[in-house]
């Protein structure tokens, strides 16, 4: 488990879902590995069992995880590509889809826009 602090306000569920995805994207729980059980990240995290069961089991829902009967839970095979095809498209519609309205009402061509993120990500 990498530590976080649970308390910026959002639901501890929803912040501990969001910690093991974390975890899941930078690779350290690859597919096929063990997700600590919902008692360790209830004891880790200073909160009750139910409420990281309910932030295990969103990750459940969205195919990220699944159970082992009588041995726990597991990272599913695809997961981190789920995650990382999930990311970009929020970074689409967060991020691109304004920066290129945006653009097009400053009367920027899709070159000089290109141009411009080129240079930002050196």
């Amino acid at each position: 488990m990498n530590g976080a602090t649970v308390d910026d306000g959002r639901p501890l569920f929803q912040q501990i879902a969001e910690s093991l995805e974390g975890q899941i994207l930078d690779g350290s729980m690859p597919a096929e590995s063990q997700v600590p059980s919902i008692n360790e990240l209830a004891t880790f995290h200073r909160i009750n069992p139910a409420t990281a069961l309910k932030g295990v089991n969103l990750l459940v829902d969205e195919g990220l995880l699944y159970k082992r009967r009588g041995i726990g839970m597991f990272v599913a095979e695809g997961a981190r590509e789920i995650l990382l095809a999930q990311r970009r498209a929020d970074f689409q519609r967060l991020y691109v889809a304004p920066l290129a309205r945006q653009a097009k009402a400053l009367g920027l061509t899709a070159k000089e826009l290109q141009d411009m993120t080129t240079k930002e990500m050196r």
